[in-house]
């Protein structure tokens, strides 16, 4: 009576390393995909955010470029064609394809003028619109166009000049 129980024992203890192998087995038929690169962007500048060439009345008004190339104007503001060119702002992007980007625009920027004065530039939209997915496979990069508006004063205040500064704007993966 006590050998029975013994094989009995034995019996369960062998099924059980059976179906612990068979399972191991059977995890170890599958490939396990390989873990993506780990996920990182690199993003750089290839175009300034350029407002082109704009004619200033005695009031001042806005000059918006957007990101499909096209400005407009408000206010007492001309926009001239005197062989400054205008863009939108172009940045390449590059990450893995599927990474969730989100783009988030500094504070307002101050420009300073060549003569004097200065204006205030405020980031606008991107194309593609924030948040977005990369859908590109690496190394192919993605191309994201920013636009801003310019808010000029009156000719007084912004004298004839060339106007630069810088803006910030940070791209956020998740």
């Amino acid at each position: 009576m006590v050998t029975k129980n013994k094989y009995k024992n034995s019996n369960k203890v062998v099924l059980l390393l059976t179906g612990i192998l068979l399972l191991f087995v059977s995890r170890s038929g599958f490939a396990q995909e390989k873990p993506p690169r780990p996920i990182a962007i690199y993003v750089s500048t290839l175009q300034h955010l350029n407002f082109g060439d704009i004619i200033l009345g005695p009031n001042g008004g806005t000059a918006t470029v957007y990101p499909d190339g096209t400005r407009t104007s408000t206010g007492d503001i001309v926009l001239a064609n005197l062989g400054s060119s205008y863009s939108p702002a172009l940045i390449e992007v590059e990450a893995n394809r599927g990474t969730l980007i989100t783009i988030l625009n500094g504070p307002d920027a101050t420009l300073t003028g060549s003569n004097g004065g200065s204006m205030t530039m405020h980031i606008g939209a991107s194309d593609p619109t924030s948040p977005f997915v990369t859908t590109h496979n690496y190394p192919t990069r993605t191309l994201v166009y920013i636009g801003g508006t310019l808010t000029v004063g009156n000719s007084t205040a912004n004298p004839e000049g060339s106007y630069s500064g810088t803006f910030t704007v940070t791209f956020v993966q998740q």
